[in-house]
């Protein structure tokens, strides 16, 4: 007489209810964190442009006393716009001594904007052979300070130049 056992293994396909409803709220749980994460993104852009511009007035200051030779920057507030110049003399033409021309905008620097630009009165930061900040091409007359502000997703930054010494200070004026 034969035996049968009466227990038979089966093999099982497919996920449990359980299983299923933990995947899911893992999932929501990952969503939830990362939409906050890609409301900020325009935030991060703005702070971008801020970067670009504080970069290229300290590459600018340590060019001209690389060189021993002035330099300007020279800010389109109208395009939202700068030029990097040699200053060669007693003026400064974007057009012909022009080094490099930044364009901050659009999507890529979350659409900020450059206004509020005052260094002595115009729209040009000079630097000396020293790399300090003077108030005119060819003067040896220090500046006073200077400012510029990047509005954009919400925020104003103002970036402002100390006279004598050209350190960069940034500062949030207003925004989250």
């Amino acid at each position: 007489m034969r035996q049968t056992n009466s227990f038979q293994f089966t093999t099982r396909t497919g996920y449990t209810l359980i299983e299923v409803m933990i995947v899911v709220t893992v999932l929501g749980i990952a969503a939830a964190l990362s939409v906050p994460a890609f409301k900020q993104t325009g935030v991060f852009q703005v702070q971008s442009s801020l970067r670009t511009i504080v970069s290229d007035i300290t590459e600018l200051q340590s060019d001209a006393l690389a060189t021993q030779q002035a330099r300007a920057i020279v800010f389109n507030a109208a395009k939202n716009s700068y030029t990097m110049c040699r200053v060669p003399g007693t003026s400064v033409d974007p057009a012909i001594d022009g080094i490099d021309t930044r364009v901050i905008g659009g999507a890529i620097y979350g659409n900020a904007i450059i206004r509020n630009v005052s260094f002595n009165n115009s729209q040009t930061l000079i630097f000396d052979e020293l790399g300090a900040p003077v108030s005119a091409a060819g003067s040896n007359t220090p500046a006073a300070d200077g400012s510029l502000e990047v509005i954009g997703s919400g925020q104003t930054f103002k970036i402002t130049v100390q006279g004598y010494t050209g350190r960069v200070i940034v500062t949030k004026t207003a925004g989250d």
